[in-house]
């Protein structure tokens, strides 16, 4: 079964994964979409919704990672990763 989630399949959040990453962040935020087709339209999507808008524009960030994955079924599935 395919699932988007802000909690990884090991139960991680997303400042766990960036700290075991061995990145030390006091803050950190996490943007996740599916079904957008382009790097585009998923940024106009995030824009669009005050909570991404937020995370994006948020000025205690540093540093981002951004990835995007295709599942079988052709899905691409988006996140964004903040830290500072």
């Amino acid at each position: 079964m395919q699932t988007m989630t802000h909690t990884g399949s090991d139960g991680s959040s997303a400042g766990d994964r960036i700290a075991l990453a061995g990145f030390s962040a006091s803050t950190w935020g996490e943007n996740v979409a599916a079904g957008y087709s382009s790097t585009a339209a998923v940024l106009d999507g995030w824009m669009a919704s005050s909570g991404h808008r937020d995370n994006i524009l948020g000025d205690g960030f540093t540093a981002i990672g951004v990835a995007s994955a295709r599942s079988g079924d052709g899905t691409l599935y988006w996140t964004m990763v903040l830290a500072g």
